[in-house]
């Protein structure tokens, strides 16, 4: 699949607010005190560890608001496997202007590098099942666009963006509708023909009850995998299946095994750790 980049229309309203947010009403005060304005270098952007890289649109683009005389060369595309020490990327142009985007530059390839990395261990845990591994709207607030952009850089595919372009019918909407069929009857009456509907099931009764109404998706919601193969065979290809729940790297293998088509796992954006990934200075420009 290819890993289509993000527009930049998206992309850099976010860079320039984390800049905005590092730069405040002085810039950086250390820099234009300590390095002459005159000065060039030449940077690289070097692993320390292994992963999977994500992030580098933003990453530039933090340089070059920062300075548009800075260039940056890379080495490898989102999604590539690197390992530790690997050139990501370098970087040429004023000395000031290099520094003071360094941090934001990395902070954004470092999470999204991140993001990307667990993802791909995930996928590459359940190779050889037909399952996809898909993220959640449990992301940082403002940054869901490009935190889905690394998931899908790191083999992953996004599950709905927001609240707006699908419906997901989960027990709190059960509880105050009065039960699984009136919900779904409701949320048929109340969205248009292109607009799937998927709806979260605890049981397998529940399950039943949800395939009786029609739905496009069931969101299977902490079942074991034997659990997991019953309802696969309940559902018998009448929608689409989707495993969640306090999934982890152990389980994940598992889980897909079973047969579902998707497992959905929301710390792969809430809770990923940053790639370290350090600026390293090569020479004077």
């Amino acid at each position: 699949m290819t890993l289509a980049p993000l527009p930049r229309l998206i992309v850099e309203p976010l860079v320039r607010n984390a800049l905005a947010e590092d730069l405040g009403l002085a810039g950086d005060v250390t820099a234009t005190a300590v390095i002459p304005a005159e000065h060039r270098s030449r940077v690289a952007m070097v692993t320390r560890q292994p992963g999977v890289v994500a992030g580098l649109d933003a990453s530039e683009l933090a340089f070059q608001l920062v300075d548009p005389a800075i260039a940056m060369t890379r080495h490898v595309p989102d999604g590539t496997k690197v390992e530790a020490g690997d050139v990501i990327a370098t970087i040429e142009g004023p000395s000031r202007g290099l520094l003071t985007a360094e941090r934001t530059a990395l902070n954004f390839l470092g999470h999204l590098s991140g993001i990307a990395s667990v993802t791909a261990s995930i996928v590459e845990a359940i190779a050889g099942t037909k399952a996809s591994i898909v993220c959640t709207r449990k992301t940082t607030p403002g940054l869901r666009a490009l935190e889905k952009y690394a998931v899908r850089a790191g083999g992953g595919i996004n599950h709905r963006f927001a609240l707006y372009d699908a419906v997901l019918i989960k027990d709190n909407h059960v509880a105050i509708a009065g039960g699984i069929t009136e919900a779904i009857r409701r949320a048929k009456a109340g969205v248009g023909h292109m607009v799937k509907i998927e709806v979260e099931v605890d049981t397998l009764a529940q399950l039943r009850e949800a395939m009786q109404e029609g739905v496009d998706a069931v969101l299977l919601d902490n079942m074991t995998p034997d659990q997991l193969r019953e309802a696969v065979d309940i559902v018998g290809g009448g929608a689409i299946t989707e495993a969640s729940g306090r999934i982890t790297p152990a389980t994940a293998a598992a889980i897909a095994a079973s047969g579902v088509d998707l497992i959905s796992i929301g710390w792969l954006t809430h809770s990923a750790p940053t790639l370290d990934i350090g600026l390293d200075w090569r020479a004077a420009a």
